[in-house]
């Protein structure tokens, strides 16, 4: 099935989506200069979400990718709620009583974050009220706590992250007398969701990560090539000290059940994720929570079976792993996805294509031809291929979407082949999904001068 040109463009842009950051009288104080986000689906529907906001009661902006596994539901709710977690979690205590008064007395709400989205990017309406009195809940939990000093960015990050899930927890266990929402709230639980964050704020970078999308930072180097920085670990079996930390957590007699395939407890990839309650809730909380719970979910398989060699649960966490970086004039963009672009791209590739595409500069290899002898007419045949790769290159309006061609397109030689993307673009949902997984990314650029007066402040 050979899909033309633009047929390929159609299906590769369909989720695009980019936003530059306004600029103040021609002063832009952001050193975001604004983001380029895409999807491509191989699952139907897809299991990715993506998420930015700009912060309005806090400085910094919010972006994130979440990957959801056993279904959507968890992703979509994650999407949805996470940032709203963070910027309560970031507020100071006169602004969060600011907040809380205006819920008493049925004033209008200080509007918290400034959401960035694409019209597909959908929001559950049915389970608002419900998500906003969880939310209230933990806003008046932090007023009671107040203990007057600042929130650490850090601490922000991880409390969020750790809360929200607790809420999914809580929520599908005290269940819903809307049975739309009662199935609605249990599937966001039984179902999981990794989560890569990143919060900007003037110069100080904070990724929070978990499970196994990444984080990535592309520097540009003196001589103009391309190098990138690693701004997230994956929490799965191939991280030594995630298995070692999962072994720390249980009794030495699991300690060869534990990870089993490369998997925890014979079963899921990520080692860290929202939702899987699975993994976290006892034997007898999930039968008694799947029991009194509505019909559907009792047809579904996997709500069904218990993981083997369950002894001490809970076996995973959602609590991230924060790491902060100081931006440099140098540091150009950061690249947030799902490992869908990892498993088909090394970090140092993304680096390279995201820097020519931002800069239009495209460092040319001197062509290869091996020891052979080559004619002048297939040199020129080479060199006007080459002429017609670099004039279609940069086609692409969007740094993810130029990304995503590369992560489904790329042959042996690093470049787009047109065939094989039509190929990989045309599968039936059945089969592409053994090809390759849901890909989402974000591309954010930053502002090289912003930073730079931020350096020569201090």
């Amino acid at each position: 099935f050979y899909l033309t040109p633009p047929q390929v463009n159609s299906i590769l842009k369909a989720n695009e989506y980019s936003f530059k950051v306004p600029e103040f009288d021609g002063k832009n104080v952001s050193s975001v200069l604004g983001f380029d986000s895409n999807q491509l689906p191989a699952n139907a529907p897809i299991e990715d979400r993506r998420s930015a906001a700009t912060c309005l009661q806090t400085r910094g902006m919010l972006l994130g990718v979440f990957d959801g596994h056993a279904g959507c539901a968890c992703a979509q709710a994650v999407s949805e709620r996470l940032f709203y977690y963070i910027a309560v979690s970031l507020l100071p205590h006169e602004t969060l009583l600011e907040i809380e008064n205006a819920v008493e007395s049925g004033r209008a709400l200080l509007p918290i974050l400034q959401w960035h989205k694409h019209p597909n990017d959908y929001f559950s309406k049915e389970a608002s009220k419900l998500y906003f009195n969880s939310l209230r809940t933990y806003w008046q939990e932090l007023i009671d706590l107040n203990s007057g000093e600042t929130t650490d960015v850090r601490e922000a990050l991880i409390n969020a992250f750790k809360r929200l899930d607790n809420d999914i927890s809580l929520e599908a266990q005290v269940g819903d007398p809307n049975s739309f929402l009662n199935y609605l709230v249990l599937r966001v639980a039984f179902s999981g969701a990794t989560a890569c964050v990143a919060h900007v704020d003037g110069v100080d970078l904070h990724i929070a990560n978990t499970g196994d999308s990444r984080a990535m930072l592309g520097v540009q180097e003196e001589d103009g090539s391309w190098s990138a920085v690693n701004l997230s670990y994956d929490h799965n079996a191939q991280n030594e000290r995630e298995v070692e930390r999962v072994k720390m957590e249980h009794p030495k007699s699991e300690e060869k059940s534990l990870v089993k395939q490369d998997r925890l407890l014979g079963l899921l990839m990520p080692f860290r994720a929202f939702g899987d309650v699975k993994f976290k809730w006892s034997i007898e909380l999930q039968k008694r929570v799947i029991e009194s719970g509505p019909d559907q979910l009792n047809d579904n398989e996997y709500t069904k079976f218990i993981p083997p060699n369950y002894y001490t649960p809970p076996y995973l966490t959602a609590e991230p792993e924060v790491i902060h970086h100081r931006l440099r004039p140098q540091d150009k963009f950061l690249v947030l996805a799902t490992d869908g672009l990892w498993e088909t791209m090394h970090r140092q590739d993304v680096a390279r294509i995201v820097g020519e595409y931002l800069t239009g500069v495209h460092h040319q290899q001197p062509i290869a031809v091996g020891g052979y002898k080559v004619t002048l007419g297939q040199m020129h045949g080479l060199l006007t291929e080459r002429r017609a790769r670099i004039s279609s290159v940069f086609e692409d309006q969007n740094a993810a979407t130029h990304l995503i061609r590369h992560a489904v397109g790329n042959n042996e030689f690093g470049t787009v082949d047109h065939e094989r993307l039509s190929k990989m673009l045309s599968l039936p949902e059945e089969l592409a999904r053994m090809y390759r997984d849901d890909i989402t990314i974000i591309v954010v650029q930053f502002n090289s001068h912003v930073i730079g007066a931020y350096q020569d402040e201090e």
